[in-house]
């Protein structure tokens, strides 16, 4: 499976933090005849080692995580709605009304008290987490509880749409990497590589940090999606990068600052690759890049994103050519630093 049909198949897998699993089996599926071992973390991180043509001057891991933003179920009331904690940095404006999945494939919806019933200031306001509940349906406390229970995990129920040159889907944060990487990974490689697909990071970059620790690599790529505020009523300096402006580079995030010479390396790579490229204009965000960079003795480290509009949403926005220029840039990048002096 290659292309958006391998994409659309990441996206639609339900996995938030710590559960995974439906996800990590694709991954797998779609790497072992082309990978020269895979090893799994007792976290669940896939780590897989493709042997290339020559050996490295610079041992290089490349990371994307498999996790996404979600839900958990953590209590339930008599009259059988679902009280639940965000999974993830969710903007609760977002959620009120969006249809969900609970546990094994229950649908349900998030709700809240009706508009009729608000007072005006109410109205003004965004509902906290604390007052909106997952209705699924159920008469009361017994009958959910045949369903689900506490701790069940939640995953918005969305599109997958790759119409008018774009694609429209939950969780491309990052199934967009893991879906590069797998590309990368069933191609001939010049360098052997170590491909990291890393669970459990938007609780706390627990997967790339284990994995990170466990590889030892000289350099790290990580591939993450990132913010794009190219909206409506936001000023161009404040866009922070911008959908069909290219993979994105950061030189600095609220946990990493990037090494300099891989930062300027990787625009020299999308010159050579022939796509576009852009700098991050802000220093926001964060990724597994946070911990991998200071894993061991330290780890130089560079960061290639794609601009994504409705980031931890339901539903994210991609330009599919930039989905294209971060799989060249990457594997041009890759080439480059593996191929290069650790300490240049």
């Amino acid at each position: 499976m290659t292309g958006l049909k391998l994409l659309e198949h990441l996206c639609t897998a339900r996995g938030i933090s710590g559960f995974e699993d439906e996800v990590r089996d694709i991954i797998i599926k779609e790497i072992k005849p082309y990978a020269t071992g895979i090893e799994i973390t007792p976290l669940g991180s896939i780590i897989a080692f493709k042997k290339g043509e020559n050996t490295p001057k610079t041992k290089l891991m490349l990371n994307a995580h498999m996790d996404e933003v979600g839900m958990i179920v953590t209590y339930i009331t008599d009259e059988g709605l679902l009280k639940f904690s965000n999974v993830g940095g969710i903007d609760c404006r977002v959620l009120c009304g969006k249809p969900v999945t609970v546990g094994n494939g229950v649908a349900g919806v998030i709700g809240a008290k009706p508009i009729h019933l608000l007072e005006e200031e109410e109205k003004e306001k965004s509902v906290p987490v604390k007052d909106l509940y997952i209705d699924i349906g159920a008469e009361d406390r017994a009958q959910a509880e045949q369903y689900v229970m506490p701790g069940d995990a939640v995953t918005f129920h969305s599109i997958f749409d790759s119409s008018h040159g774009m694609v429209k889907s939950r969780a491309l944060d990052d199934r967009a990497g893991c879906a590069v990487l797998i590309e990368m990974l069933k191609c001939n490689l010049k360098y052997d590589m170590y491909f990291v697909f890393a669970v459990q990071e938007e609780t706390g970059l627990n997967g790339s940090r284990t994995a990170a620790f466990a590889v030892e690599p000289d350099a790290a790529i990580v591939l993450e999606s990132t913010t794009a505020a190219d909206v409506a009523g936001v000023d161009r300096e404040n866009q922070v990068c911008n959908v069909g402006g290219g993979a994105v580079i950061s030189f600095m995030d609220r946990h990493t600052i990037y090494d300099r010479g891989y930062y300027r390396m990787a625009f020299q790579a999308a010159k050579k690759a022939g796509v576009k490229c852009q700098a991050k204009r802000a220093v926001a965000g964060g990724n597994d890049a946070g911990a991998i960079h200071v894993s061991r003795g330290g780890v130089r480290t560079v960061a290639v994103s794609l601009p994504c509009r409705y980031l931890h949403s339901a539903v994210g926005m991609i330009a599919q050519e930039d989905y294209q220029s971060m799989q060249k840039l990457v594997f041009e990048l890759a080439e480059m630093i593996a191929g290069g002096d650790p300490n240049d």
